[in-house]
């Protein structure tokens, strides 16, 4: 795994994100979307809770604005960013509109885990690395060095305070 500076920067947003989310009372996630010249083209944090919409992901959101907004070989040559691995749902979402590369910060397995050990409910989807859902796109992480600052992220939503 080859993480440039310009992935920290990048991750490092989406990690700004996440404490967003979780300050206006939404599970601590960002990502973002960049494309091959390294312009972010959309950002977004989760808004399950403050919405209603469990499917508020911003990974979601973004595999949404990118088939909109970006041509099939824009989407395959950009980098989606995250804080936190995708979620099934959103592994598929991002494998059927055809994006490429996927930096997360933290695996799903790595927050399932926090999340146990702090007694939060389980979540209502399996936990399954992005590959397992979508076997063909590139992922890279974890980012070892952003993960502390996820994980407090994590910690702060289960017990707030």
């Amino acid at each position: 795994m080859t993480i440039s500076e310009a992935d920290l920067v990048h991750l490092r947003r989406a990690v700004e994100l996440a404490r967003e989310a979780l300050d206006a009372g939404d599970g601590p996630f960002g990502s973002v979307l960049v494309d091959a010249a390294g312009l972010e083209r959309f950002a977004d944090r989760n808004r399950e809770q403050t919405t209603g919409d469990a499917t508020r992901h911003p990974e979601f959101e973004i595999a949404r604005a990118a088939a909109v907004n970006l041509t099939a070989d824009e989407r395959a040559a950009a980098t989606v960013y995250t804080s936190g691995e995708h979620c099934p749902m959103c592994s598929a979402a991002h494998a059927w509109v055809g994006l490429g590369r996927i930096v997360y910060v933290a695996s799903a397995e790595q927050i399932s885990g926090w999340r146990a050990a702090l007694g939060a409910p389980s979540s209502a989807v399996a936990v399954l690395p992005i590959d397992a859902v979508a076997p063909g796109v590139r992922v890279e992480g974890p980012v070892d060095g952003l993960v502390p600052e996820v994980r407090a992220l994590i910690e702060r939503a289960i017990v707030p305070g």
